[in-house]
């Protein structure tokens, strides 16, 4: 499956970074930063659906997506366009991502950004703040109910936002006993990547008022947005659509409208 090779490479570049740099050196510079005040889980507060747009070289299911990749010039466009928040991918093997897009990201834009990787240790989180990243994403079909309590509890620490990212009713139930306040239903399936664009809307009333419901994946028309809207969801992540545009800035613009 995809999403365990995505795990296995992530076990093999923490295995040398945390070798060369111990948890111990990280987590003390991101405790030496002040305390994040949340801007991420904040940001989607507004009436309305939110966008949290991304910026992504390549994907595993869709290839190379943007070979030149102006992503200072991307993630400026979505925030002058009126994007909540950004979607930073940091995974280099698959996705081709890098530390260093989040951290220059994150100095250029007035808004939150999100750091999209494959958390499976303490140590990416304590990297993520500081790197700068206002919020990290947690996926339950790779921690259990107790890694994802404790994982939030280290976000609420630095004052990092968690956006915990479930597929079925059983994820969300995950999720909602670790404390999440953001849940983001993924309408492409991690094992196999397929989309069904209907998947977060399916599972929409089993996440309470008062939590953040984000939609992923596959949302590429003013039309998606609607049904979003009319179901109560507060906001939608959208990465390849947006990527894939001729002007972005106007692609996100008429998201919005």
């Amino acid at each position: 499956m995809i999403l365990d090779r995505l795990a296995d490479a992530t076990r093999a570049r923490y295995a040398r970074r945390m070798a060369d740099t111990p948890l111990d050196i990280v987590k003390s510079r991101a405790l030496a930063l002040p305390k994040g005040n949340f801007a991420f889980e904040r940001a989607l507060e507004a009436p309305g659906v939110s966008l949290i747009c991304e910026v992504k070289k390549a994907s595993p299911s869709k290839g190379l997506i943007s070979p030149d990749f102006p992503y200072l010039d991307i993630a400026r466009d979505y925030a002058a366009a009126g994007a909540a928040a950004i979607s930073c991918l940091t995974e280099p093997d698959y996705f081709l991502g890098d530390d260093r897009y989040l951290q220059e990201i994150a100095a250029a834009v007035p808004i939150p950004v999100l750091r999209k990787d494959f958390t499976l240790y303490d140590y990416q989180i304590y990297e993520a703040k500081v790197l700068g990243a206002g919020a990290v994403l947690l996926i339950c079909a790779l921690l259990d109910t107790d890694t994802l309590r404790r994982y939030i509890e280290i976000c609420d620490t630095l004052g990092l936002s968690a956006l915990v990212e479930a597929h079925d009713h059983r994820e969300i139930a995950s999720a909602l006993a670790a404390g999440a306040r953001v849940i983001g239903v993924n309408n492409r399936n991690l094992k196999d990547f397929t989309v069904d664009v209907h998947n977060s809307s399916r599972y929409r009333a089993l996440v309470p008022a008062g939590i953040r419901f984000v939609s992923e994946s596959g949302i590429t028309t003013p039309a998606d947005i609607e049904v979003l809207r009319q179901n109560g969801t507060d906001a939608a992540l959208i990465g390849e659509a947006l990527m894939r545009a001729p002007n972005r800035r106007a692609a996100v613009e008429a998201l919005l409208r």
